[in-house]
């Protein structure tokens, strides 16, 4: 009877052990409430640089948006326009102008909302293009000579200036890039045949085109060795042509079927594909928003794209969409395609430049 109690008193213990063991191991490999929940996905903060008009006067205000949130960078009481925003980390800046109380056109750097004057106002400039490498701002732009005769290319390093043309023939600067060491600049520079194509780099200039046909060139990337350059060349018909120049190379996007030189083409690379943004005329003679990935074109549902951003498999793009009549422009983004009206309080207003930042 002894011997029976033990054997069963030996069971019980071993069976509350095995269901002890196995608690705890179905207690381990229960899923916690936290593992329900997927990791949460980087977010971006989206800035857009651009413009408002005042319909009446006809003034415009530079505006900058962030995630579609709009903020005058002036007061409206002159004429003042948005070129170009870059940002890097927290710190936002934008490249413009803002005209003085004698209607003089100064070109201004904006950093968080603060205002820097590039120039003292005495002739004309604009900041037409920034970018931030390291600890380092680079503006490039115009301003005129004293004389106000010529247009002096200009490359403003953290506020300093450094002419990049040496007021023979006018000349502009319209984007600016940092790669390595190197700074490249593109813009224009008239001569006696025309408009010719000009390559800064480290300020030293090279001319992109012979000045046979006029050609306008205004944004720049550089990825390893290749340098592209996007603009527009003039054809036989003398209409302008988008075109892509590979290290020098020049391959057509458009038709060819406008009339105007805008500055509305942006160059972009992210790995192995470039972006080129702007805009071509369809077969009823209107003006659509185009990107091209690797000269392939993807039309946008807008009237012209201005400026072109890549963050990870993301594609973004900033321009305007114009009613038929012409009595509205509404300052448009296009995120993979998809259009998103930024808010304004007028009813003319562009998007010119758009930077995209992961958020902190």
């Amino acid at each position: 009877m002894i011997n029976y109690l033990k054997q069963n008193r030996f069971y019980a213990i071993l069976l509350c052990s095995i269901l002890v063991i196995f608690s705890c191991s179905k207690s381990d490999d229960t899923p916690t409430p936290d593992d329900d929940i997927p990791p949460s996905e980087p977010t971006s903060d989206v800035y857009v640089a651009g413009n408002e008009y005042n319909s009446s006067s006809g003034i415009g205000t530079a505006v900058l948006w962030k995630n579609g949130t709009a903020q005058s960078l002036t007061d409206g009481s002159t004429d003042s326009r948005a070129f170009s925003v870059a940002a890097s980390g927290t710190d936002v800046y934008v490249a413009g102008y803002e005209e003085n109380s004698a209607g003089t056109a100064v070109a201004k750097l904006w950093k968080n909302g603060a205002v820097q004057n590039l120039t003292d106002g005495s002739t004309p400039s604009y900041a037409r293009s920034v970018v931030v490498s390291g600890t380092d701002v680079y503006v490039a732009g115009f301003q005129m000579n004293n004389s106000r005769t010529r247009y002096i290319a200009k490359l403003w390093k953290n506020g300093v200036a450094q002419d990049l043309s040496d007021g023979t023939n006018s000349a502009d600067a319209y984007s600016v890039v940092v790669s390595g060491a190197d700074v490249y600049v593109v813009g224009v520079e008239s001569n006696s045949s025309g408009t010719v194509a000009k390559l800064w780099k480290n300020g030293v200039g090279q001319d992109l085109s012979d000045g046979t046909n006029n050609v306008y060139v205004y944004s720049v990337a550089v990825s390893g060795t290749d340098v592209y350059v996007a603009g527009y060349e003039t054809n036989s018909s003398g209409n302008p042509v988008l075109t892509l120049w590979k290290n020098g190379m020049a391959q057509t996007l458009s038709s060819g079927e406008d009339s105007g030189y805008p500055p509305t083409v942006s160059v972009v690379v992210s790995g192995t594909d470039v972006y080129v943004a702007g805009y071509e005329m369809n077969s009823a003679g209107t003006r659509v928003a185009t990107l091209w990935k690797n000269s392939f074109a993807q039309t946008l549902s807008g009237s012209r794209a201005s400026s072109v951003a890549v963050s990870g498999t993301d594609e973004y793009v900033a321009g305007v969409k114009i009613n038929n009549s012409g009595t509205e422009m509404v300052a448009r983004l296009w995120k993979n395609g998809e259009a998103q009206d930024l808010p304004s309080g007028s009813n003319f207003a562009e998007a010119t430049s758009v930077a995209v930042v992961q958020a902190e």
